[in-house]
């Protein structure tokens, strides 16, 4: 005869388990045991992670977001140096992240338009629409117009439609006019490309209603000029590669010294310049940033015109780029820190 107890005590682990309780168990079990989601995301495979981030990384450096993020400077500077300043922060936000990726389709359309000029010269043989890492075809062309139609849109319903028209026109400047149309015609190609960058300040200015405002017109012309000496530093640091791929920058159509001379009397012109600004309402830290910048980027002309050779071309070529970011960055912080 069998106990009663006993057979109850049965007949309770024989019973149903409740749902609550079978989660309850599940969720103990993931404290101990790591989950595997691989069938619910295939992309999050470890054998797919690799060749994820590869190709990010390969995008990141087709579409010059390093050089887009000092376009986006600019634009903040334009802001910075213009009177009246009323945006809020996410205006300002919203507009700096407009102009970066107006920035990066206009140089992905670069690489991808001058694969096979590319492919000539050994600076850039290595890039991904050359080497095929990034298949150039339709989707491409799609897709950066797509992106920069709402970098657009954005723009003009986050500030104005004045500021995104010269966002615009800077990557068109870039994209068409010196990509498409200068770059491989004539050795203006670089000085009326140099336009981009100004467009850049200038969208700033328009975000903030003072487009014509002394202090932010001057920064662009700033830019206008600085971009010709920057690129022509490169071009004779890389004067054969040039030749090679049949783009008549400056220092392969004229003579070593003429080239020189015409970087060196840019920068002078671009350094008195970019001191104008304190007479129409910047302050001290700006003055630094524009004197300290404009002193180096001219000392090492200087010395290009004293003893050219392919070491102070791009070590002229980097001081350029150290000018600039102190001119933009003082620009920034004079207004944050002075008002």
């Amino acid at each position: 005869m069998s106990c009663p107890r006993a057979s109850r005590k049965k007949n309770a682990y024989n019973r149903p388990k409740p749902a609550w309780l079978s989660l309850i168990r599940f969720g103990l079990k993931l404290g101990y045991h790591r989950p595997d989601y691989k069938f619910l995301w295939p992309s999050l495979r470890q054998e797919n992670i690799k060749p994820m981030t590869e190709t990010i990384k390969l995008i990141y450096h087709a579409a010059k977001v390093r050089l887009g993020f000092l376009i986006m400077s600019c634009a903040l500077a334009g802001i910075a140096m213009s009177p009246g300043n009323e945006l809020a922060a996410w205006q300002i936000l919203v507009l700096g992240l407009a102009v970066l990726v107006s920035s990066s389709v206009s140089g992905a359309f670069n690489q991808l338009w001058e694969r096979d000029l590319d492919s000539r010269m050994k600076r850039t043989k290595t890039r991904a629409f050359v080497t095929g890492d990034l298949q150039a075809n339709w989707y491409w062309f799609v897709s950066l117009g797509l992106l920069l139609l709402v970098a657009l849109v954005v723009a003009a319903l986050a500030t104005n439609i004045e500021a995104a028209i010269y966002i615009f026109l800077g990557a068109f400047t870039y994209g068409i006019i010196y990509t498409v149309w200068l770059k491989t015609r004539t050795w203006l190609n670089i000085v009326i490309g140099g336009l981009a960058g100004s467009f850049a300040v200038m969208a700033g200015a328009a975000a903030t209603e003072a487009t014509l405002a002394p202090a932010p017109l001057i920064l662009a012309f700033v830019l206008f000029l600085w971009t010709p000496p920057h690129f022509w530093a490169l071009a004779f640091a890389c004067k054969k590669d040039y030749e090679a791929a049949g783009v008549p920058m400056l220092p392969v159509v004229v003579k070593e010294s003429v080239a020189t001379r015409t970087i060196l009397a840019h920068v002078v012109v671009l350094v008195l310049l970019s001191l104008l600004p304190v007479f129409y309402g910047m302050g001290w830290i700006y003055f630094l940033g524009a004197a300290s910048g404009g002193m180096v980027f001219l000392h090492a002309s200087v010395n290009l015109v004293r003893k050219p050779s392919i070491q102070q071309a791009w070590r002229t070529f980097a001081m350029s780029i150290v000018q600039l970011g102190l001119l933009l960055t003082a620009a920034i912080l004079d207004n944050v820190l002075l008002g």
